[in-house]
């Protein structure tokens, strides 16, 4: 059986002063960035720790997984079905 895989990463174990901007620098060396969207508390409006990154093509998204998963202070990517 064959999964699409997506073009969209999870992104957890950030820390609280990471920005959506701060999100997208940070995975753009891997390809084009379509969207770096952190998950905010909806009371407070601070980032929740995690996030989504979805790349251009899911090569690019492979790319940043590879090179990101457990990197950078223990940032956490997974791959997500999109």
């Amino acid at each position: 059986m064959a999964i699409r895989l997506g073009s969209q990463l999870f992104v957890g174990r950030l820390s609280c002063y990471t920005t959506n901007q701060k999100l997208e620098k940070l995975f753009s060396p891997f390809g084009i960035v379509k969207e770096a969207r952190l998950v905010l508390d909806p009371r407070t409006q601070k980032p929740k720790g995690f996030g989504f990154v979805t790349f251009d093509s899911e090569s690019q998204a492979q790319k940043a997984l590879k090179a990101m998963n457990g990197r950078y202070g223990g940032v956490g990517v997974n791959r997500t079905d999109s």
